[in-house]
């Protein structure tokens, strides 16, 4: 059964940092190349960054220089360290397979950029 666990959000000032945590579990996870996603109040979806199975990784420019994507096959985790956060940033953050998403998706975990 595919299951997105997303982790870690919370209420930050802008300049801060945050650490997203995603526990998936789909099939051969090891092969898969994943993505974290976001979506603000009002706007669509769209892809924050992303992470092949060797660890190249793709980022929005918007957060290129402040966020960076790893992951951990072992444990079937992937990891969004976010800093320099913005306002800007605030959304719920999702992670799911990329670039084709499955129809699954988690319940997200909401991050908050306010002063």
């Amino acid at each position: 059964q595919v299951q997105f666990v997303e982790s870690g959000g919370g209420l930050v000032q802008p300049g801060g940092s945050l650490r997203l945590s995603c526990a998936a579990s789909v099939t051969l996870f090891r092969i898969q190349t994943m993505g974290w996603y976001r979506q603000a109040l009002g706007k669509q979806r769209e892809l924050v960054a992303g992470i092949t199975p060797i660890g190249v990784t793709t980022y929005a420019d918007s957060v290129k220089g402040r966020f960076t994507i790893t992951r951990d096959n072992a444990k079937n985790t992937v990891t969004l360290q976010m800093s320099s956060l913005k306002t800007e940033d605030t959304a719920v953050y999702y992670c799911n397979q990329y670039p084709n998403p499955l129809a699954y998706w988690g319940q997200g975990t909401q991050v908050t950029v306010s002063s």
